[in-house]
Parts: C-alpha cells; sequence; structure tokens
C-alpha cells in the first residue's frame, strides 16, 4: 500500500489492462456524454447548463496552463471522482465516480513520477483531457 495525496492507493492492476488500453477516442465520447452540457463542446466552458452556475465554469483546454505547464492529471481525477469537491450551482459539480467504476483498473503516472489508481473510464477521460491541452 501507497500513501498519495493522503489516499490509501493498492499497488495492484485488477483486471488485463495495460497503458495501451487507454484510449483518447473513448475519453472524447465519455466528455461529450457526461460534461460538455457544462464545459462545451470545445471544452472552453461554454456549455449550454454554465449560465446557470455560481461559478465559471472552468475551460479544460487549459488546465496545464494554468499549472505552470504541467497538465495536473491527479487534481483533475480527484474533482470528476469526487474525491475533492468543486463547487458549482450552488452545490457540488456532479460526482461522477459511480460512472467510472470499473473492476479495470489502471496505474496513472502523476508529473512527479508517483502513480495513482483510477478504473479505465477515467483514465480515458484524463487521455482525453490531457490531448485538448492548448497554451
Amino acid at each position: 500500500m501507497q500513501i498519495v495525496s493522503g489516499i490509501l492507493l493498492a499497488l495492484f492492476v485488477t483486471g488485463p489492462v495495460l497503458a495501451q488500453d487507454v484510449s483518447v477516442d473513448d475519453g472524447r465520447d465519455l466528455y461529450r456524454t457526461y460534461c460538455w452540457q457544462c464545459h462545451g463542446f470545445e471544452a472552453t466552458g461554454d456549455g449550454p447548463m454554465a449560465e446557470m452556475l455560481a461559478i465559471r465554469t472552468s475551460d479544460l483546454t487549459k488546465l496545464a496552463g494554468q499549472n505552470d505547464g504541467v497538465y495536473p492529471i491527479d487534481r483533475i481525477a480527484e474533482q470528476i471522482d469526487g474525491r475533492s469537491q468543486l463547487l458549482a450551482h450552488g452545490g457540488e459539480m456532479p460526482i461522477f465516480g459511480a460512472v467510472f467504476e470499473t473492476d479495470q483498473q489502471i496505474a496513472v503516472a502523476l508529473p512527479n513520477g508517483q502513480r495513482i489508481m483510477v478504473g479505465l473510464p477515467l483514465a480515458n477521460l484524463l487521455a482525453f483531457l490531457e490531448s485538448i491541452q492548448t497554451d
């Protein structure tokens, strides 16, 4: 067991998941199912539900740029799966952790070289979000 960012993680992969199984295309499909309504089709924060929220919706294409050029994969994973709460419309950003639950776990590398375990669907979404980062 290892503690990463205060979270206890089991260092094993369940199911035959390999890094090459991570799919940006599958991540884009998940984005277009769960995220675009608030973050916009191009992920720039201008989705049709954005104006109803109490805070400005994040431009997901600028996550790395807002973090000294480093894609903050751990923070993004924690916001999506609910380990870190994010206020949106007087409440929290919807927590999609249950959507991404699976027996297929994969170790995802953090910028500091450590790894966190996430389900394959979440790894796919994280890979898609990383692929759309701009300056």
